[in-house]
């Protein structure tokens, strides 16, 4: 541990301040997932005399994380908002990373393809039917969230007698297939609610009797059932 014996300024969950030599202060931002702990991260605050404003200094926090705006955002004028709010975006980057690492490994091989930004705050993957393809598309307000604000869950029928004939828009009278896809609000409505795992759990548990009352019209049933057996 990098501040190891060194005397605490202050301690709360998941996060310990420490004194160190001349003006600086240490933090240790102690993340979880699940009750589980993760990883550890540093941050070092300096003022070089009493009348000037704290910087970072070095920090072992994420490069893809925005601790330089946070610094010129909160630290000239409240270093206790600065050092709160840079807990907040670690613990929620550690929380959706662990979420989408969670159902890759309880339901990887349900996953056709899975795509992800570096801070997690957009989320697109794919559930692969044999009459049905699903996509899941999640984009979080901001860095400290860690339930989704915007979602889209379609069901998007591959089968050819789910496509509807529409007439060419160029006036060339030729007819072109083109797949319609369902919105699955049960599943928009688990996402927004419940944790990644959890949410996917209840969309997997519905989605073949869903998927059968969106298409039963067409007399073809959705296999989703036999391939999760």
């Amino acid at each position: 541990m990098l501040f190891k014996g060194l005397p605490m300024l202050a301690s709360c969950p998941f996060m310990v301040l420490f004194c160190l030599e001349g003006s600086r202060i240490g933090i240790q931002y102690e993340t979880s997932f699940a009750g589980e702990p993760c990883e550890t991260f540093h941050c070092v605050l300096e003022s070089k005399s009493f009348l000037e404003k704290l910087t970072v200094i070095e920090h072992t926090i994420p490069f893809f994380l925005p601790i330089r705006e946070a610094e010129n955002d909160f630290l000239s004028s409240n270093a206790m908002k600065f050092i709160d709010y840079v807990g907040a975006l670690l613990q929620s980057y550690v929380d959706r990373r662990e979420q989408v690492r969670l159902i890759k490994e309880l339901y990887g091989n349900q996953i056709g393809e899975l795509f992800h930004s570096l801070t997690y705050n957009l989320i697109e993957f794919v559930l692969d039917d044999f009459d049905c393809k699903v996509t899941v598309s999640l984009r979080y307000a901001d860095l400290v969230s860690v339930l989704p604000s915007r979602i889209r869950v379609l069901a998007w029928p591959i089968h050819p007698s789910k496509k509807a004939l529409i007439t060419d828009k160029k006036g060339s009278g030729a007819t072109v297939a083109k797949s319609i896809p369902s919105r699955l609000s049960y599943a928009e409505d688990a996402l927004r609610t419940m944790s990644l795992p959890e949410a996917y759990a209840e969309i997997v548990l519905n989605l073949p009797r869903v998927l059968e009352q969106i298409f039963s019209h067409t007399g073809h049933v959705a296999t989703f059932q036999s391939q999760q057996r």
